[in-house]
């Protein structure tokens, strides 16, 4: 990155990390149940709403509830040069029950109701809708803000009457039942001479008056697309026309329109004719923020591969292949299983791409496949333990990614409910530790050194393969069942949501 006298442009200043606020935290000693644990994570494009899902098919709404004055809102007081202190808040909005467990007879295959990802759509009418999805359904939901309406004042009072002669006669039988306005029940067989209306009639007799309550936000399924996947749906990824977006399972990749639920279309099929044959599937896959024909898709050997929808119907053939080729001499047993890209993202701009597999986090440049213009060791001290991790099944934990608006850094998630934020500017220094908790900086290490290209030796403050290894900075053991998963960066602030178990924090800098 070049100045603009021709020379290297100033380093940013190395962002240091604050708690902001949790939802949802446990006590010590608290239990969590497993459907409410965190599944998904996902800002809108304005960054003033926050979704999340969890296993148990839910989907929780938050707002954005600072910055907002009589002057306008948080990005115009910026422009105008007013300071601002406050970070980022969120409020708790509503919920829905988006999907429910469900049982394919014809396969004998229980559907789990946990939302796999969230995706936001285009705002309409001041209505926000949304997409979700578990294994096998995708629904398309609209929230908007209601009015209830009910009945707040009824139409009688019958301890008001005009006159002090009495509104029912004295030879009334218990079994009559009288009505509002003087007369009786036929179904009682009331005399037309029992009740005595009185003069004048009632005074408390009046219309009932219907009042409007605070509008409430009431969530509706539009559409349901369903019976599309024979595979697990692992992503979900609108495209920038509005119109349409993709799900993607292990061996295909479907397109759809918001507005028809009863057909889709592939536009990827890596299935080959013999199963036998099955060298790689497909893991993440996600629309170009801007060119609405352009798609990249991940696969379980480390490899991103570009797309355009204008080539042909079936896209059977990349534009584009991003992937590295492994040293020399450096195979393993582990070698296939940590190359797989559980999650890839663009770049706000649409120029770079970022994919995640299980040890490293690597930066793309769209017009340069040579190689990665930033490779960022997320966990390398862990290689010793690769043997352990594959026993608990933790080396098949599919960690997600995520870039600032402005390109400058990524961040993802670590063991320990720990999650990591590089700087991916040419030389940058920066790299931070930090711990899902109240005290985000208990944990963090001093920044190491690294060449511009490539962070070899992060190592969390721990002696690669000694006898810490496998410790956190203060020597603890790392605990393999916390996880930082899944986690989101605001559009257009460095701020951060992420999911530790059923607990969101929010961090700002």
């Amino acid at each position: 990155m070049d100045g603009p006298d021709g020379g290297e442009a100033a380093q940013p200043q190395p962002l240091e990390w604050r708690f902001a606020q949790v939802f949802g935290e446990r006590a010590a000693g608290e239990d969590v149940q497993e459907v409410d644990i965190i599944s998904a994570i996902e800002f809108d494009r304005s960054g003033d709403h926050l979704a999340t899902g969890d296993k148990g098919g839910r989907v929780v709404l938050f707002e954005r509830t600072d910055a907002r004055d009589q002057n306008g809102s948080r990005r115009e007081l910026e422009r105008q040069d007013v300071p601002i202190t406050r970070h980022l808040e969120f409020r708790y909005k509503t919920e829905f029950q988006s999907h429910e467990p469900e049982f394919d007879y014809l396969k004998s295959l229980e559907i789990e109701e946990k939302i796999n990802k969230i995706k936001w759509c285009q705002t309409a009418n001041n209505a926000l809708s949304l997409l979700s999805t578990n294994d096998k359904t995708i629904k398309y939901w609209k929230v908007q803000e209601k009015k209830v309406k009910r009945v707040s004042v009824m139409n009688l009072d019958t301890s008001q009457s005009v006159g002090s002669s009495s509104a029912v006669s004295a030879g009334t039988s218990s079994s009559k039942a009288p009505l509002p306005n003087g007369g009786c029940s036929e179904k009682f067989n009331c005399p037309n001479n029992d009740l005595s209306f009185p003069p004048g009639g009632y005074a408390s007799l009046r219309l009932p008056v219907v009042t409007s309550l605070e509008a409430n936000p009431v969530a509706r399924c539009r559409r349901v697309y369903a019976h599309a996947h024979d595979y697990h749906i692992n992503s979900i990824s609108n495209n920038s026309d509005g119109e349409t977006f993709i799900s993607a399972d292990d061996l295909r990749i479907n397109l759809w329109n918001l507005e028809i639920n009863s057909q889709s279309f592939n536009i990827v099929d890596v299935k080959p004719s013999n199963m036998e044959d099955l060298t790689e599937v497909i893991t993440c896959a996600e629309f170009h923020p801007t060119h609405c024909n352009t798609l990249a898709y991940s696969s379980s050997k480390g490899s991103i591969r570009l797309i355009d929808l204008r080539q042909s119907a079936l896209c059977d053939n990349h534009s584009k292949i991003f992937e590295e080729h492994e040293a020399p001499g450096s195979r393993s047993f582990f070698t296939e299983i940590i190359a797989s890209i559980s999650d890839i993202k663009f770049s706000r701009d649409g120029r770079y791409i970022l994919g995640r597999d299980y040890m490293t986090l690597k930066l793309w440049d769209l017009n340069m496949d040579s190689g990665p213009v930033s490779t960022f060791q997320v966990h390398e001290h862990l290689r010793p333990k690769l043997c352990d991790l594959y026993e608990n099944d933790s080396i098949f934990d599919k960690f997600e990614c995520c870039l600032s608006g402005d390109g400058l850094r990524v961040a993802t998630g670590s063991y320990g409910n720990m999650f990591r934020v590089f700087g991916c500017t040419p030389g940058s220094m920066e790299a931070t530790t930090l711990e899902a908790s109240r005290n985000p900086m208990r944990r963090q290490v001093a920044n190491p050194t690294r060449p511009t290209r490539t962070l070899a030796s992060f190592t969390c403050g721990v002696r690669r393969g000694g006898e810490n290894a496998g410790a956190d900075a203060n020597g603890n053991s790392f605990d393999f069942s916390t996880k930082l998963l899944h986690l989101a960066w605001h559009p257009t602030e460095n701020s951060i949501a992420c999911a530790a178990a059923n607990s969101l924090y929010m961090y700002y800098a």
